[in-house]
């Protein structure tokens, strides 16, 4: 059986002021460290003019919790 993933789009004009825009491979880094630490296991990338985060449809609540504390929704 194959696991339900989910992709979660940001745009990269839209991320706040504490993220260097300039530097969405360093974003999405600190992004996908951060899931991790939160116990998600997550792929994140930065995709032209957003940052791309892949990651189990199960673990979707806890990494927009995650999301949260870093103000990016």
């Amino acid at each position: 059986m194959t696991m339900a993933t989910t992709t979660i789009r940001i745009d990269i004009t839209m991320l706040p002021d504490h993220l260097d825009r300039s530097r969405p491979a360093v974003v999405a880094e600190a992004i996908e460290a951060a899931l991790r630490e939160g116990g998600i296991s997550a792929d994140c990338s930065d995709i032209f003019s957003h940052i791309k985060i892949d990651l189990q449809t199960a673990q979707l609540a806890t990494a927009c919790a995650v999301l949260v504390e870093l103000q990016l929704i």
